[in-house]
């Protein structure tokens, strides 16, 4: 959590509520976050001194605003430039398909069909913000951080509609 944190100061400075939102909108597939996820990275943050504090008067209210500092572009630089973790992969709830041959077909049925329903639904999240990028991606074709922007959220795309397939077809399976 801390490094996307990072990341999204790198943009610009945000709020906490303007930091979940951001991650709810579209890094949801990377993390899920919860104000106290966010604001429990933000104390690991702001100890190390990656992180500092304005207060912003908006509307008569002091707002706190978080800001990277030159510590934290360097943290955040040497974590971007290591390799890849393969092992983040690991997709803990397919062990639960698994062992599904424990449950009745008639659960086995509702709990892939509900499945796919949630897939769906997130499906249509991903594929708003993926075609909103791709109408700003014509309008930023020289921008680095854009295009990996764009390609993040290509994979997401591309996954779920593996997924959906995916259990599409163990649908059909369970159903003959």
């Amino acid at each position: 959590m801390e490094n996307i944190i990072l990341g999204l100061l790198m943009l610009q400075s945000r709020t906490i509520y303007q930091l979940q939102k951001r991650i709810n909108d579209g890094l949801n597939l990377m993390y899920s976050c919860s104000t106290g996820s966010i604001q429990a990275a933000i104390k690991k943050l702001l100890q190390r001194g990656y992180i500092i504090i304005s207060e912003q008067n908006e509307k008569n209210k002091l707002k706190k605003v978080y800001s990277i500092t030159d510590s934290g572009k360097n943290f955040f630089n040497t974590w971007l430039n290591s390799p890849i973790n393969i092992n983040s992969t690991k997709n803990p709830e397919l062990s639960k398909i698994y062992f599904l041959g424990f449950a009745e077909k008639e659960s086995r049925i509702k709990l892939i069909e509900s499945h796919i329903a949630h897939l769906k639904n997130m499906s249509y999240d991903l594929d708003k913000i993926y075609n909103e990028g791709i109408k700003l991606s014509n309008q930023n074709q020289n921008n680095d951080i854009f295009f990996y922007q764009l390609q993040t959220a290509k994979y997401g795309h591309d996954l779920m509609k593996f997924n959906i397939d995916w259990y599409i077809k163990l649908l059909k399976n369970i159903k003959e």
